[in-house]
């Protein structure tokens, strides 16, 4: 049970991780090209759903089976708690930067009459654009240290096999 949990977290997180490089690449950059039009065509495509909701409703299962790792593990190490550990408090950074830096953002971009506020819709798509970079670095480093605390159990696994 728990290395399916750990597993799915990898999973989730993983293509969290793809998500934000599809965003950064395609989305914003299409959002940006042509201000205000391109914006106005962003606002047309998702007219009745946004990125918004993917990231309100992936974002806090994942660090929610990140926790789970951590308890389900607790017991099989030290470094096994470090590695998940880190990877939740990267997760939990990103869930933090979602609520509070990307989605204000996107209600500007999304939301905000284009015309009274064409200036503020060309900030807010440069700050998006180069904050989905460290979000996206974030959940690539708390990937990186899931693997390691797989990859960690079972070398410790092993080793412990080996000795009986």
């Amino acid at each position: 049970m728990k290395k399916a949990i750990l597993f799915l977290s990898i999973i989730i997180a993983s293509g969290l991780v793809m998500v934000t490089v599809y965003n950064t690449l395609v989305d914003a950059k299409s959002w940006s090209s042509d201000i205000p039009a391109s914006i106005q065509a962003a606002r047309d495509y998702y007219k009745h759903v946004d990125p918004r909701r993917f990231y309100a409703f992936m974002g806090p299962p994942n660090l929610l089976l990140s926790l789970l790792t951590i308890i389900l593990f607790w017991k099989d190490g030290v470094s096994l708690r470090l590695y998940f550990g880190a990877s939740f408090l990267l997760y939990a950074a990103i869930v933090i930067l979602t609520f509070t830096y990307f989605i204000p953002r996107d209600l500007i971009l999304f939301t905000w009459p284009i015309q009274d506020h064409l200036e503020e819709i060309k900030t807010a798509a440069s700050q998006w654009s180069q904050m989905n970079w460290v979000r996206t670095l974030l959940g690539f480093v708390g990937v990186l240290f899931s693997f390691k605390g797989l990859d960690t159990f079972y070398k410790t696994r092993g080793q412990r096999e080996g000795e009986h």
